[in-house]
């Protein structure tokens, strides 16, 4: 991409599913440079609101102080605080919904605040080429002294990836139904992915 942002002609919500190591991250954040999206991490909204004072924020607090499940209702009712608060070209929805409840609890909100869910973008990855390039990046990193992420090696990463397409395969089958699920290879050059990706939000756009 070319680092300028672009600007959308009319607000866009969308959902990156992938599993870790795809390179969501990154690329949630070239779209937010690009097109100037919110990117809405569930993990950081709750650590944001677990500091803020707010209502919602105590009862984030209280929840993870007591070591209990941050349910899907609190959840939701972050996302609406984003929805109602911030001026964004659209969202960029990371970590919610990874289940069919959430998945619905999601699209009754939006519909509540007038709005939809445009594009759900699936990054494909080969899982066995996968794992061999984050295998063999932790081993370059060891053998640089640099640290490496316990979590960084082949049974891990394969069981991780097992817990993700188990999960994930009914929220692609429920989107595609949906009309709304496009499909990327997440496997090689990181500005391609990001071409892809960027076409697919322009199309979405235009139409």
């Amino acid at each position: 991409m070319d680092g300028q942002t672009k600007p959308l002609t009319r607000t866009v919500n969308l959902i990156l599913l992938g599993p870790p190591g795809a390179g969501k991250g990154t690329q949630a954040e070239i779209l937010v440079e690009t097109f100037g999206f919110k990117q809405l991490s569930t993990g950081d909204m709750l650590r944001a609101a677990k500091n803020s004072g707010t209502e919602m924020g105590n009862r984030v607090a209280g929840v993870m102080e007591r070591g209990e499940l941050v349910t899907d209702e609190i959840v939701v009712g972050l996302i609406e605080e984003q929805l109602a608060t911030v001026a964004a070209s659209g969202f960029i929805f990371d970590g919610f919904p990874r289940t069919l409840a959430q998945a619905d609890a999601l699209g009754t909100l939006l519909e509540k605040t007038g709005q939809s869910l445009d594009i759900v973008i699936e990054m494909q990855v080969d899982d066995a080429a996968l794992v061999e390039r984050i295998v063999g990046r932790a081993e370059k990193a060891r053998a640089a002294g640099q640290p490496v992420r316990a979590d960084d090696n082949a049974e891990t990463m394969t069981s991780r990836l097992a817990a993700y397409h188990e999960q994930t395969a009914p929220l692609i089958a429920y989107y595609r139904e949906k009309d709304v699920l496009k499909s990327v290879d997440a496997m090689g050059d990181i500005d391609r992915i990001a071409r892809d990706l960027g076409a697919i939000v322009t199309d979405v756009t235009d139409t």
